[in-house]
């Protein structure tokens, strides 16, 4: 277990070393429901729809932009307006959320499709309870870290480990790929979350095993002199050229 003032400091040279604009923040999957250190989500539902569904955010995606200023603790109900997200946090199976109107419109729309649905990852073991908060000031150790990273902080991060996954939508299994396979994953995002989060146009997701972050500190800090060896070898190089035309 990494101590939580470890993490505090990771989460500091890992913003530094990428330059992030929003900072990281963690996520924890619990085996308990009551989580003495971190308040219950809390807020009033609005009403379900036909088939049931309310919640505290409208998709379990929204959680992680709440994040960043506060720790808090989520259980199964709060994620239950977004089917797609009560599945992929393990929360739901398949069965469970197959005959939801929110999966029938995104089948309808021709967005994925039925048989698409066993092939995304989903977190194995159905938590009690979801712990998010700002990385700094986790109250219980994190599984997974959260980041927004824009196409340059991407290269970056790819560069320096040699590779990271790059997925699709949904854009919340990356969850699944982070706690369950200890891989790090980058998605592309989908419009369902962009729309329901408000995310930059710019962004990307990222999802990094929390026990690999020192290791991926370790191996920004390692590259970063190369990588500005190689904009320094680039910026000369182009400016023998001079101002180039656009045709």
């Amino acid at each position: 277990m990494m101590a939580a003032t470890s993490f505090a400091a990771l989460s500091g040279e890992f913003s530094s070393l990428l330059r992030l604009a929003a900072p990281p923040i963690g996520i924890a999957f619990r085996d308990v429901a009551d989580i003495p250190d971190a308040a219950p989500i809390g807020g009033s539902y609005p009403a379900s729809t036909e088939d049931g569904r309310t919640g505290a955010v409208s998709a379990s995606c929204v959680f992680w932009t709440k994040a960043v200023d506060a720790a808090f603790s989520t259980v199964a109900e709060d994620h239950g307006n977004c089917s797609v997200g009560s599945y992929t946090h393990g929360f739901k199976s398949l069965g469970e959320v197959a005959d939801k109107n929110d999966v029938a419109a995104l089948v309808g729309s021709g967005w994925v499709g039925m048989e698409d649905f066993p092939h995304v990852p989903a977190v194995k073991d159905r938590p009690a309870s979801i712990v998010y908060g700002p990385l700094d000031r986790m109250p219980v150790e994190p599984d997974v870290v959260y980041v927004r990273l824009n196409a340059k902080q991407a290269m970056v991060l790819d560069d320096a480990m040699g590779g990271v996954k790059f997925e699709g939508k949904p854009q919340c299994h990356i969850m699944a790929i982070a706690k369950d396979d200890q891989q790090i994953a980058v998605s592309v995002g989908c419009m369902l979350s962009r729309v329901r989060t408000g995310m930059s146009n710019n962004e990307l997701s990222c999802a990094i095993p929390a026990a690999r972050l020192g290791e991926v500190v370790a191996a920004l800090r390692a590259n970063a002199d190369t990588e500005r060896q190689v904009a320094a070898y680039a910026a000369a190089d182009a400016a023998r050229f001079g101002r180039t035309s656009p045709h």
